[in-house]
């Protein structure tokens, strides 16, 4: 069987808990994985796949290299059924592509009726929330989908990596938060901002924990340090430090997490630690990391879910103040003072 998967890395992870369910669904079948080079690594131990392969098809200076390399090693294969939890122009187009030749994958499941599909769901009513559909699109095909939230197989370099920097900075179970204040730099109208974010910090240290711990990626550096140059040695800025599979295993002891809309908050989610994710410019529906420890915090103002790329004013995260913010996190934690 192969399964399609190739988009930016939250969406990655959020479509690890249909990975789960798929490989529940078969348990004695041989499943590939068909993502892009940067996820490769995340799944390279991962046992619910016996092969993962990516060829780069957003790559525009081949694209015509690339959609016959990805055609090759399909056709290599002889798979019964594909499973498109991709299903766009790209995924639908080489899908069809397979056809010529006469090594059409018999069994096509995708998450809309149409063509290359012969298994599909009825329409669904939007805005959805991608692992809405993709539940629909696997039930349609008699898969149950049930895994509440992602499921990734983190390696023990991975989780001793992290026990070491805990170690290192004395950080404790149960007396830190982790603030994911970053996004990608292209996103940068949905951060909240450092100095809120700094705020913010103070108020968690005042009210008791030890430590606050930041989290990030290579676009988020700059925003890390700014946070770090308003705070005391109780702030422990990790942004830069951490492989991707090292952050699950760095929160599952934390007290709680505050974060953007960021691909860190799904790699986050994949434990049960309480998160609070802050939403301006997109839609909490669509994009809330799973897990009913997942709360979203959006102000009510007619231009949100905008998706827009630059803004004059920034409104919906300036309403959105650290008191506020505070306020929240208590819903979340009962034992904040």
């Amino acid at each position: 069987m192969l399964v399609l998967k190739w988009s930016a890395m939250g969406d990655v992870i959020i479509a690890t808990a249909l990975f789960e369910d798929i490989a529940r669904a078969f348990p004695d079948r041989e499943i590939h994985l068909n993502t892009l080079p940067a996820w490769q690594e995340l799944f390279a131990r991962d046992s619910r796949f016996q092969h993962v392969f990516a060829v780069d098809l957003r790559d525009r200076r081949r694209t015509i290299p690339n959609v016959i390399e990805w055609l090759r090693q399909v056709r290599a294969q002889r798979y019964d059924l594909a499973i498109d939890l991709q299903c766009n122009d790209r995924s639908r187009l080489l899908l069809g592509l397979l056809g010529f030749g006469g090594r059409s994958i018999p069994f096509r499941l995708g998450n809309r009726r149409q063509f290359p599909y012969n298994i599909a769901p009825a329409e669904l009513p939007s805005p959805v929330h991608s692992i809405t559909r993709g539940r629909a699109e696997l039930r349609a095909g008699g898969i149950p989908a049930t895994t509440p939230r992602p499921v990734l197989h983190v390696p023990d370099h991975h989780r001793a990596r992290a026990r070491d920097l805990l170690a290192r900075h004395g950080l404790m179970a149960g007396r830190y938060a982790i603030l994911l204040p970053g996004c990608n730099a292209n996103g940068h109208l949905k951060r909240w901002g450092a100095d809120r974010y700094s705020a913010l910090a103070h108020q968690i240290h005042h009210q008791g924990l030890d430590h606050v711990v930041l989290v990030g990626g290579p676009d988020e550096i700059e925003e890390c340090q700014r946070i770090a140059q308003t705070c005391g040695p109780w702030l422990i800025n990790l942004c830069g430090q951490t492989a991707i599979l090292d952050i699950p295993p760095l929160c599952e002891p934390a007290r709680f997490i505050v974060a953007n809309d960021t691909g860190t908050a799904h790699l986050a989610a994949a434990t049960t630690v309480p998160m609070l994710v802050l939403c301006g410019p997109t839609d909490p529906r669509r994009v809330k990391p799973l897990g009913d420890n997942v709360t979203t915090l959006q102000a009510d103002l007619p231009c949100v879910n905008c998706y827009r790329k630059d803004c004059s004013h920034h409104t919906c995260m300036a309403m959105l103040t650290p008191p506020r913010v505070w306020r929240q996190l208590h819903g979340i934690d009962a034992g904040l003072t």
